[in-house]
């Protein structure tokens, strides 16, 4: 543990150890059957308080982001907790990182002294919070889609008491298919293309602005797409079954994930983004790119994360079936959740309790926009606030 104070705020970072309870098998680097976690707490200097705001995101990264460390400055307590896959996806699976963040809450509640926790569901985090919540309140997931442990049935979660929705995706298995280069028919040789769904090809007669009836094809074999790799996961991995090799895994590349016609196409959910840009750079370099989502994955972490029809964390389903208050806040230039990731969000809340924010101009992370933020951070303040969610 160390302490790291800067501008008045306390950094504290620590590490949580446990013992998972039923790891078939190692799929992260280190112990079997034990997870180290690393997280940082922000605070006020010496500041007391009974709530905390919990950030998770699957691949973690974010202590340092623009938004938890505004909070933190406002008066809030703040953890930002890594799940055991820093900044590797690649063998991720969803319902291992739900159990990380219980741990972290957890720790907060009873280690810490915390009473309530806020789950500060930014970016890929949105989704997770969500698929967390509704594990803790009613569980619905024995296994993962490939069968194996754990069963979050079992694990006791704790219920969160606020969620906030912070320029959030829907999920990651449905951000990837909706992102997904639908041109490409062989996934042993991504040159096979279809060339009028190659939206980088110049010489395809479908060009920006899209005409509604391209867009519904292009849909139509994105998800065709994704569900043609999903069966062959599932044979693969039935296959080694046979072959009496319960849990050998396989590493596959999937090509061309950074094909949207929304980052083409601004009249597709408009809002306040440059055009033929992304979040990640340009999408036609990002397209075959090593960041690209899903670029590297194993047949387990594809059906857990990736598949459109197995992953078990669908942002909007799980939505609509927890009770949280809920705050959605949309950045409106934002250049990777475009805004009808928060409308379907806020939508999908089933409960009364929501509230719905959109900062004009700001983009996904914030950076050198000190006013966005600073509306961000008054957005979250004041709902917290309402809803008597903070002693702050």
């Amino acid at each position: 543990m160390f302490v790291d104070t800067d501008k008045g705020i306390e950094r504290t970072a620590y590490l949580m150890l446990f013992q998972e309870k039923s790891a078939g098998f190692k799929d992260v680097y280190g112990g079997v059957d034990h997870v180290v976690l690393r997280s940082h707490r922000m605070r006020p200097a010496a500041s007391q308080s009974k709530t905390v705001i919990i950030f998770m995101h699957p691949i973690g990264g974010g202590e340092y982001l623009p938004l938890p460390m505004a909070l933190a400055k406002a008066g809030h307590h703040v953890i930002y907790c890594q799940s055991r896959y820093p900044n590797n996806d690649t063998a991720l699976i969803m319902e291992k990182v739900a159990l990380d963040m219980g741990e972290c809450i957890r720790d907060a509640k009873e280690r810490l002294g915390y009473e309530k926790v806020i789950l500060g569901g930014w970016s890929g985090g949105g989704s997770l919070a969500l698929f967390y919540q509704r594990q803790a309140e009613h569980a619905t997931v024995i296994s993962t889609p490939a069968g194996d442990p754990p069963n979050l049935q079992e694990e006791n979660l704790i219920p969160a008491d606020g969620m906030m929705l912070l320029a959030a995706h829907v999920s990651r298995a449905l951000t990837l298919t909706e992102w997904m280069d639908a041109s490409i028919l062989d996934e042993t040789n991504p040159d096979i293309r279809d060339p009028e769904l190659d939206l980088y090809n110049p010489d395809n007669p479908n060009q920006p602005p899209y005409s509604v009836e391209f867009q519904k094809r292009y849909q139509a074999a994105q998800i065709a797409r994704n569900r043609r790799i999903t069966a062959w996961v599932k044979a693969k991995l039935e296959a080694l079954r046979t072959q009496g090799k319960p849990n050998e895994e396989f590493a596959f590349t999937v090509h061309g994930t950074m094909a949207a016609p929304v980052w083409l196409d601004n009249t597709i959910d408009p809002n306040e983004r440059r055009p033929n840009t992304c979040f990640l750079g340009d999408p036609k370099v990002v397209n075959n790119s090593p960041i690209g989502l899903a670029r590297f994955t194993t047949l387990r972490s594809w059906l857990s994360q990736w598949s459109y029809d197995e992953s078990n964390a669908n942002g909007i389903d799980d939505a609509a079936s927890m009770s949280l208050p809920t705050l959605v806040i949309n950045n409106a230039a934002d250049d990777a959740c475009t805004p009808s990731h928060a409308k379907r969000l806020f939508d999908a809340v089933a409960n009364d309790n929501k509230e719905f924010v959109e900062i004009i101009g700001a983009t996904h992370y914030y950076l050198g926009q000190h006013e966005q933020l600073r509306q961000a951070e008054k957005a979250c303040t004041l709902w917290l606030r309402k809803q008597g969610l903070t002693d702050v």
